[in-house]
Parts: structure tokens; sequence; C-alpha cells
């Protein structure tokens, strides 16, 4: 009896720290035991005992004192401590792979990424190849006293909850069990699509110290849409992103907006993805055709066309903007989200064209007036599934921290 009392104490415990480092992940401003306690609904007494765990721990330090409390003293404000706990994040995209480490303080501790046109690539030396970067990543790690918490992946495809990456069309992969390559199996490695990892990025303080006062709250709902080659969407539910029964959820890309129109790679007719993906548009605009108009290269030279009113790209892009806002508005009639967030290529147009999006998109949803949809640019552009994938390694630590300190 007194071995399930132990057991029980434990879990609670690191139930209650797992509250406690959440809060403070999600806090705008630096908290003083006093505001946690009241953030949370611990006890002072509860909460003494957790925030001496941190600090002798390394997790938190104490702020320069602020302010004054009600009894005249000032406040200490607790800070998470860099410099010990980190999340790696892994990514194969249409355009090479690589690799990041960030620290839970929202420092980057390490990136690395190799250019790579990655089309029917060999996935077992894909994967080799990422073995390699990683082990001389945890080298590094090690050496500077770093704990990995855990280490995400991110794949511009269907991955199911068992760890198959259903399939990848635009990497020309299907039915790969990651669970076989090695470093997936060393880093316990959590896979996941591209778009919902992007998502995580956006989110402030998901396992990462939060910066300021941004327009976006930790428990935000969003609509996100990650427009690279294809386009891939996330549908974020309070803070979290929601993957439906199998992991498949918010495929916004194979959303049909014309049922005449053009064969998608998914073998339907008029999907969003063959209007507004940064392929699609490229090659419509006659910059460039097959594998050549997924490059890098072939975007920037799209864009500048349009900012130069090129006739032929500007005529692309307003095809793409009527397709972009009926799935949008689509999406946000079904999940009554009020929220979207654009990421990729629409996230380089200027703010004019954005808003044109929002504008098409907010008469035409079936809550107008009463619901003012708003849709704007990714706040996180810089290969946001990458950090995404980092910070689902770090959630490991903050879900479950116990686990941890016994090896700090």
């Amino acid at each position: 009896m007194s071995s399930l009392r132990s057991i029980n104490q434990d879990d609670l415990r690191n139930h209650n720290l797992s509250v406690v480092i959440d809060t403070l992940l999600r806090a705008a401003d630096p908290l003083s035991r006093a505001d946690l306690a009241k953030e949370t609904g611990l006890t002072k007494a509860t909460m003494s005992i957790l925030v001496s765990l941190m600090l002798d721990n390394g997790i938190v330090e104490q702020g320069e004192p602020f302010g004054q409390s009600l009894y005249g003293r000032p406040s200490i404000p607790l800070i998470l401590k860099g410099g010990g706990i980190c999340g790696m994040g892994l990514q194969i995209n249409t355009d090479g792979y690589g690799i990041i480490v960030q620290d839970i303080d929202g420092t980057i501790v390490s990136e690395q990424w190799i250019d790579a046109d990655m089309f029917n690539a060999d996935a077992q030396e894909v994967f080799a190849s990422l073995d390699v970067l990683a082990a001389e990543q945890e080298a590094k790690l090690m050496g500077l006293g770093y704990t990995l918490a855990g280490a995400g992946l991110a794949l511009p495809g269907l991955v199911t909850d068992d760890m198959c990456l259903f399939v990848a069309r635009n990497l020309g992969w299907e039915q790969l069990d990651l669970k076989t390559f090695d470093v997936v199996k060393r880093l316990d490695v959590k896979a996941d699509n591209e778009a919902n990892l992007a998502a995580l990025a956006q989110i402030p303080g998901y396992a990462t110290q939060r910066r300021g006062n941004g327009q976006l709250e930790p428990t935000v709902s969003l609509i996100y849409l990650s427009t690279d080659v294809g386009i891939g969407g996330a549908v974020v539910r309070e803070g979290k992103v929601v993957h439906g029964d199998h992991g498949f959820g918010g495929e916004i890309g194979h959303v049909s907006v014309d049922m005449r129109g053009p064969i998608c790679r998914c073998g339907r007719r008029g999907c969003l993805e063959v209007y507004a993906g940064r392929r699609s548009m490229v090659d419509a605009a006659g910059i460039a055709s097959g594998d050549d108009a997924a490059t890098q290269e072939a975007c920037d030279d799209m864009i500048s066309r349009w900012r130069q009113r090129d006739s032929k790209v500007v005529a692309v892009v307003e095809k793409a903007l009527e397709a972009m806002s009926s799935a949008i508005v689509s999406m946000v009639n079904m999940c009554d989200i009020d929220m979207v967030m654009l990421g990729g290529l629409w996230a380089r147009f200027e703010p004019e064209l954005i808003d044109r999006v929002e504008h098409m998109v907010r008469s035409q949803v079936l809550s107008y007036p009463k619901v003012l949809v708003q849709v704007q640019a990714a706040d996180v552009v810089g290969r946001p599934a990458l950090l995404g994938a980092a910070e689902s390694g770090l959630r490991a630590f903050v879900d479950n921290p116990l686990r941890f300190i016994e090896r700090l």
C-alpha cells in the first residue's frame, strides 16, 4: 500500500511540475512564486517545494527583484534557465533536409541544412545522412552539458499515428515504416506532417519561452496553411493541433475548388494545390516546368515578376487568390475558427495581397458579419516546420519533467 501511495505522490508531483513549467513558458512577463501560485491554483507550500526542485536542478533561475508584494517586499521573478534542456528538430522536405537544436529558453543552439532535390531520393540514404547529422549534434550537446528532451521529424506527407509515412507525393515516397530507420529508433523520434509542426511553431510558449506580447495567445485557435511546393494545412484548437482520427487532418491542399479543373497528383480534379501551390503557379506562369518549377530560384523569379506587375504572373496569382479564398472559406465554415495564418510562399507576398484574401474570405463565410475572419502572414516563416519539430521534442520534457530531472 505504501508503494502505491508513493507512486501516486510522484505522479501528482510530476503533474504539478508540468503545470508550473507550462505556465512559465506561456507567460508574456516573468512570474514570481506568488504569481505562479495564483495562475496555477497550487498552494504556496506546494509551490515552494516545486520551485526549490526547479532551482536545485537548474531548470529556472531567479531574476532581479521588481515591484513590491503585499508585504512591501519586492517580487523575485523566476526565469527558465538556458543551457540545460533542449529539443532536436529534423526535417525532410522537397528542397533538402536538415536539423536544428533549440533550447527551452528559445535560443537556437545549432542548425544545419543540406540543399538537395529530394524527389525520388533514396529514403535509406537520406535517413542515414540525417543520422550522421544527429549524431554530430548529440556529441556537441553532451560537451555543452545539455540534456536532449526529445526529437521531432517533419515530413511533407501523411504520417500515421503508428509512425508510418503513408504517402509523400512530392518526395515520391509511400508506405515507409519510419521505425525501421536508425535515427528514429535511437532518438525515439516523433514524426508528423510538416504543416502540423509549422503550426506548432506559431503557438507562443508551446515548448519554448514566450517572447513578449504578440498578436497570438498560447490558447489560440487557427487554421494554418503551409504553401510550399504543394499546400498543406493544420487546424489548431485552443493551442493544440487537431490531428484527426488517423493523423491526416487539415489537408486543405486537396480540397477541390473546381470539379472540372486540372488533374492533381492525388488523382482528383481542381484541388487547391493545382492553382495555389508553388510548383503549379510557377509552371502556369511559364517560368519553369517539371521539377525545375519546384526550385527556390523559380519561386523567387515569380515573386520578382509579380512585383514588377508581369501580366502573365499577375493573372496566375489572381486565379490562385480566388482558389485560396474559396478553400479557406470552406475550412472556416467547417471548423468555425476565425484566424487563418499563411506560411511559405504566400507569406512572402505583400500585405495588400493578404488583405485581399481576408476581404474575400470575410464576405463569403456563413457567419459574416457576426464573425470577422482574420487572415495574416505567419509570424514564424524561416523553416517553421523544423522549429516545430524541435518544440515537439521539447514538449516531452514539459509533459513529463521528473523523467528528466534525474538526468540533469
